[in-house]
């Protein structure tokens, strides 16, 4: 079940708690129909004294803040799509810190590597590793050598192996 749709069920028992409140239920009773505690129950009575019954809808987003806002995140995005060369680093490959220098330096926010790794997973990118190959490979030779040049040692080898 996703978030969402549970956050729903939590609410949607909130509400029928308090139509069982409203009918003349003990908060005990209610209780245990709706399945939770009676300091819940009370907890709900509360909210609906201060702001009616849409005090205990679901709030739109739980815990702190994001850092960045969704333009932040964009311009993030797209730097990272542009490369770290592009970014003024000396190598093509972005690390955590590089990162999270870049973000302090561009939006004048200091993130943890902890930080950076969550916010990246949260905007979908994953580990890449470079594939450490040497700058100088043919892959047109290593083509030729596997098609051509390794089938004839297999063969010759195979006959020693006997």
């Amino acid at each position: 079940m996703g978030i969402e749709l549970q956050l729903k069920e939590l609410e949607k028992r909130r509400k029928r708690g308090m139509r069982l409140l409203a009918e003349g239920l003990w908060p005990a009773e209610v209780a245990r129909r709706v399945g939770v505690t009676r300091q819940s129950v009370l907890r709900w009575t509360k909210l609906t004294e201060r702001g009616g019954m849409e005090a205990l809808k679901r709030p739109e987003r739980f815990g702190r803040p994001p850092k960045l806002d969704n333009a932040q995140r964009a311009e993030l995005i797209k730097t990272l799509k542009g490369g770290a060369l592009a970014a003024g680093f000396a190598s093509e490959l972005w690390t955590l810190p590089r990162i999270a220098s870049m973000i302090k330096e561009r939006f004048g926010v200091q993130l943890s590597q902890p930080s950076v790794w969550r916010m990246l997973q949260q905007l979908g990118w994953s580990v890449q590793r470079p594939a450490g190959r040497a700058r100088e490979r043919d892959e047109a030779a290593i083509r030729t050598w596997k098609e051509k040049r390794w089938p004839a040692i297999k063969k010759s080898l195979r006959g020693k192996a006997e």
